[in-house]
């Protein structure tokens, strides 16, 4: 991916073709690479799920976020940390698969532990019961977070913490099936 001028066009060619990336460690490797123009592609298609899901979940929030612990799965660059940081959380912990977007994430000075894990291949590197809020936003799909996974997000969160998960599905065949699934799943 270059870093020259990028059209909305190109931002929107760059999502569809992660999204037909199937193989993990070919999707991973396209992640890599396209780490450098990600957070102005988000922009250029106005993806806002990362502040929408942070926003629903500051609404309900009932501790103070100064004091919470956040495990940010599939973090990504570090949307979800900079706007859970903008409304006063400063702990947290991110997990992604891609190095590269681990660096972006790194970059933004906010998390205190960076783990490179892909999720479903490799347990979730989260010590059980320790965190206050578990957040996953946009990576709940076929051919990337399996979910078999969220039951280890549950497992990682404390008694009584706020987990939010947020999905979306740029295929919409393969939609309802993975929904259906993870309504289903039961959490022991």
């Amino acid at each position: 991916m270059s870093n020259c001028i990028r059209t909305e066009n190109q931002a929107r060619a760059a999502f569809q073709s992660a999204s037909k990336r199937l193989d993990p460690k070919d999707r991973v490797e396209y992640y890599n690479s396209w780490a450098e123009t990600y957070d102005k592609d988000i922009s250029l298609v106005s993806y806002s799920a990362p502040e929408l899901a942070v926003n629903f979940l500051f609404e309900h929030y009932k501790g103070n976020p100064e004091e919470a612990l956040v495990l940010d799965v599939a973090c990504g660059t570090g949307l979800v940390a900079k706007r859970m940081n903008q409304l006063g959380f400063r702990h947290f912990v991110g997990v992604d698969g891609s190095k590269g977007m681990l660096d972006k994430a790194n970059d933004t000075g906010l998390y205190q532990h960076l783990e490179h894990t892909l999720l479903g291949s490799e347990p979730l590197p989260a010590e059980p019961g320790k965190f206050d809020v578990v957040m996953i936003v946009g990576a709940l799909r076929p051919g990337l977070v399996p979910i078999s996974v969220i039951e280890e997000l549950y497992k990682a969160a404390k008694p009584g913490a706020y987990i939010c998960m947020s999905r979306v599905n740029p295929i919409p065949e393969d939609a309802d099936e993975y929904k259906d699934k993870m309504e289903a799943l039961e959490i022991r």
